[in-house]
């Protein structure tokens, strides 16, 4: 069994005649947190909906668990161990939390439909405010929900896209403390979207920066320099 759960090979993306994403090649390892990095625009968002099947390649490979997903449908991919957290966390406001949560369910491969204790016991203010409506949540809260909904289906692979972004400093605390649980102690891969310098000092084991749709640097996060920072990511 391949010691990575993602992997990205020469991939090309072009939004009509643009050229998006360029030869672009990423692996993301088990029970570890791999940070994708850059300035807004260089291709992280369309790469992540790539893999999620939402955006379709022009050229390349995508390898999840071993199979070759870039032929299949954005239906198949969640069932097949993939959770994504889309930027912007696109929670259903009218629902309830609980409501909010148990929608991870659709297209899961699990039978149950109950929601595992070990959510609540993730996000304990979820459980408080299983009743309340979604759109009355705070920010912060609204993510944790959204973190929440694709733990549902219990991926091995989790994308989460931007999730420090607008929150406030104690929520994304309790984020990156859940972001290395679920990497350590559960085992998940995940591959985080994020601008946020501490926050990914704080979580990420590996990283990646884009620039202009390509791969530019990677390596083990020690290993991420003030002047690649300084180069690809200060604006």
């Amino acid at each position: 069994m391949s010691s990575y759960l993602l992997t990205v090979n020469q991939l090309n993306h072009y939004y009509g005649q643009s050229h998006t994403l360029r030869d672009v090649e990423l692996e993301v390892p088990r029970e570890s947190c791999t940070c994708l990095m850059g300035r807004n625009g260089v291709g992280k968002t369309t790469l992540a909906r790539c893999v999620m099947g939402l955006e379709s390649i022009a050229t390349g490979q995508i390898i999840i668990g071993g199979v070759a997903f870039e032929n299949l449908s954005a239906a198949t991919r969640a069932p097949a161990g993939i959770g994504y957290v889309p930027q912007g966390r696109q929670i259903f406001p009218l629902l309830t939390v609980e409501e909010n949560i148990r929608t991870g369910f659709f297209g899961s491969k699990q039978s149950t439909r109950d929601i595992p204790q070990n959510i609540y016991q993730l996000f304990p203010v979820l459980k408080e405010m299983k009743n309340r409506r979604g759109g009355d949540l705070s920010g912060g809260q609204q993510q944790q929900l959204a973190i929440a909904r694709a733990l549902i289906s219990d991926p091995e692979l989790l994308i989460l896209d931007e999730p420090a972004e607008g929150i406030q400093p104690s929520i994304v605390k309790e984020i990156s403390d859940v972001v290395r649980m679920l990497c350590r102690e559960m085992g998940i891969g995940v591959l985080l979207i994020e601008q946020k310098l501490p926050f990914i000092r704080k979580v990420a084991d590996r990283f990646y920066i884009m620039d202009r749709g390509s791969v530019v640097a990677s390596g083990m996060i020690d290993e991420l320099s003030k002047d690649m920072v300084q180069k690809h990511l200060v604006v």
